[in-house]
């Protein structure tokens, strides 16, 4: 079986886990792939007797990987979309972050994750992507996002004009900071902060979310996931920016945004003793009372 492992940062703090993840591996004899940029930062922490192969993008690791293990955060499994692009390998996260809507597996649970895996205790979860196109090409080849398409101003004060079409009928025009498309799995996340509501992952819906609108009656609104979505952006600076996820260009007033869903999905495994409203209700704190 094929075992792919991704991460970005290294901490002392998480050497114990990490030398429990590729002790077990090992062990259960799995032949590992690590990107090779992390491996550099924890190779001190790494047998050397562990029979390592390596990858640096999407065009050297094997399309018949069977997991990927992402090692860190929420943003750090955002940046295995880049990596896997098409393939649907299923990602594991492994928190070793804070809030972790996506990364459900705590570092304690390594060994019984790898257990679970071996014994298909698992569920893969198909998340639906976005997919951004421009007449410019902003983002090349890799132009879809698991979260949300971001809209917002560059520099400056001053609010923008946000003019959004759904199926070629005009929305709204904002007037606002910006807005935002999102997926059910970035409906946790930037969105929900700008008080967009929270969407279970197997809906089949988008929602758009003003970003700081100057008007106060102005809502996040959930579409079907089949809509094609065409944004104009105007304002007094000719420059704002647009995100996929954590990957942010520049544009100009004379690029037209079309956001739709995407032609493939993200896979997710998750452990058969995890589901989404446990996620929520433990990382959201819901049910506590904080007067205790």
């Amino acid at each position: 079986m094929k075992i792919a492992i991704f991460g970005k940062t290294f901490s002392d703090e998480i050497s114990e886990y990490l030398q429990v993840l590729m002790s077990k591996l090992s062990t259960n004899n799995f032949n590992i792939f690590i990107y090779k940029p992390y491996y550099l930062k924890i190779k001190k922490i790494i047998s050397p007797d562990l029979s390592l192969k390596f990858f640096n993008d999407f065009n050297d690791l094997p399309s018949d990987t069977d997991f990927l293990f992402s090692i860190g955060g929420d943003g750090t499994l955002l940046s295995t979309l880049p990596i896997i692009r098409d393939l649907g390998i299923p990602v594991i996260g492994i928190n070793m972050g804070r809030l972790g809507f996506l990364s459900t597996i705590s570092k304690e649970e390594i060994s019984s994750c790898i257990d679970k895996l071996i014994n298909k205790k698992y569920t893969i979860e198909k998340r639906a992507l976005l997919k951004l196109n421009t007449k410019n090409h902003l983002f090349g080849e890799v132009n879809y996002a698991l979260n949300d398409v971001a809209i917002s101003k560059k520099n400056g004060t001053s609010l923008i004009h946000i003019h959004v079409f759904v199926d070629d009928i005009l929305l709204n025009s904002y007037w606002a900071d910006g807005i935002i498309i999102a997926t059910p799995t970035g409906s946790t996340a930037y969105s929900l902060s700008c008080n967009g509501p929270i969407i279970v992952p197997y809906s089949e819906n988008f929602v758009i979310t003003p970003i700081a609108s100057h008007n106060l009656n102005v809502r996040p609104v959930v579409i079907p996931d089949n809509s094609i979505i065409r944004v104009k952006v105007d304002g007094r600076n000719n420059n704002f920016n647009v995100s996929l996820d954590s990957h942010v260009e520049s544009f100009n007033e004379s690029v037209e945004l079309i956001i739709k869903k995407a032609g493939f999905k993200f896979n997710l495994i998750k452990l058969n003793n995890k589901n989404f409203y446990d996620t929520i209700r433990e990382k959201l704190m819901w049910g506590l009372d904080i007067r205790n």
